[in-house]
């Protein structure tokens, strides 16, 4: 295929695996690939096992191993990169990688796109001014900017001063089919879970209701509280009897999770199933999906799961609000709230029919509204229209 296909170089932080990279991967795959060639740049590193799910061949990897603090070091070093390979686009994402941004401009790379996806656990809402202050000083090297939800646009215009001629709303988007809901609607077993259904019956088993939640194990996604959430739950008795829980997913906060759990006395009840790449298998092995985050851009664990035919608890955060329609397919708590987030998760261990309803209106919310071909298509769309009001690519020195 041809080399003079524009390039992409994808900016990260870290390439493993998170919502945001996974975000990059279906993006890359699902460009058509006579468009645009692609590099993925991690700022720390990119982990061999999760650059395997990009299936295209002519995708190229650079780790630069980033030590912590600030990023200025790595000037040169990017600088260098850009001039050498010629990027037609430089995409940064998140105000981790922002600052690559800089060497890309001064190499001379014609659009500089940058997209928010969300916020960490140092400023969960979005307030600390001096986050606000940076992203505006970085400002005049970024061509556009893309915001995964109408939060954060917002955030990006009345917050950190972007003009909004210059911000581009581009919500993620879900493959429907590689996640859809098991035929039936009964959940499927899953491997290696130990437990699922009453003993002696199947994996249907109308007595138990599986809750399930996927994302790393990380503060900002809050697990410890969904613990706390569920085992309120059971304690009440009555439905609450039935629940059983999955976390998949790793991350640092697995030891205090395992405490959380122990503290509990719910670990019989309790299965932290650690990393997953079997995740569409994993939402289909449950009857409810939750996510407690304390903040959240657009979530692709929530699209994935509502394509799956899952009713969903979320905490109320981010672009979470976007993607639930609360009381029409699934329902919307306080963050940090255990007893809001337990009392959601008893009304549908004790009412199958309201979890039919409103998983089956998920999916069809996911159909209509978070295609992810449309995300490829607003992509590909972007970068076109930039191109064409850009110059060309520095030449190789």
């Amino acid at each position: 295929m041809s080399e003079r296909r524009p390039l992409v170089m994808h900016l990260v932080y870290n390439f493993d695996v998170g919502g945001l990279e996974n975000g990059v991967v279906n993006l890359i795959n699902r460009m058509p690939p006579e468009r645009y060639r692609h590099t993925v740049v991690a700022l720390t590193r990119c982990v061999d096992s999760f650059c395997q799910r990009i299936t295209r061949e002519d995708v190229g990897f650079v780790s630069l191993h980033k030590p912590p603090g600030q990023g200025i070091k790595l000037y040169p070093r990017l600088w260098r990169l850009f001039r050498e390979r010629r990027p037609a686009i430089v995409h940064t994402r998140n105000l981790a990688a922002l600052e690559a941004a800089v060497p890309a401009r001064l190499a001379g790379v014609p659009v500089r796109v940058h997209g928010e996806h969300g916020w960490d656990v140092s400023d969960p809402g979005g307030t600390r001014r001096k986050f606000q202050l940076l992203r505006r000083a970085y400002s005049p090297f970024v061509s556009r900017y893309v915001a995964l939800s109408g939060h954060i646009e917002s955030y990006l215009t009345e917050r950190v001063g972007i003009a909004p001629a210059r911000v581009e709303r581009i919500c993620n988007g879900v493959d429907t089919l590689r996640f859809y809901p098991v035929p039936g609607g009964v959940r499927t077993a899953l491997p290696g879970a130990p437990f699922g259904a009453k003993p002696g019956a199947g994996p249907g088993d109308a007595h138990t209701v599986v809750i399930g939640s996927v994302g790393r194990l990380q503060a900002i996604k809050d697990q410890l509280n969904l613990v706390r959430a569920f085992a309120l739950a059971r304690a009440r008795g009555g439905a609450g009897r039935a629940l059983r829980l999955i976390i998949a997913g790793d991350g640092p906060l697995r030891a205090e999770l395992e405490a959380e759990i122990r503290h509990a006395g719910v670990g019989d009840v309790v299965w932290l199933a650690g990393e997953r790449k079997d995740v569409p298998e994993v939402m289909r092995a449950l009857d409810l999906f939750a996510l407690p985050s304390q903040a959240e851009g657009i979530s692709n664990t929530i699209l994935e799961a509502m394509a799956c035919g899952l009713p969903v608890v979320a905490t109320a955060v981010g672009g979470n609000p976007e993607l639930v329609a609360a009381g029409e397919t699934g329902a919307l708590v306080p963050a940090q709230d255990p007893h809001r987030m337990a009392e959601a998760l008893l009304c549908y261990a004790s009412d199958a029919a309201l979890r039919k309803k409103h998983g089956a209106a998920g999916r069809q919310r996911v159909e209509h509204h978070f295609s992810l071909d449309a995300m490829v298509a607003r992509y590909t769309a972007m970068y076109d229209q930039l191109l064409q009001h850009a110059g060309p690519a520095p030449a190789r020195p």
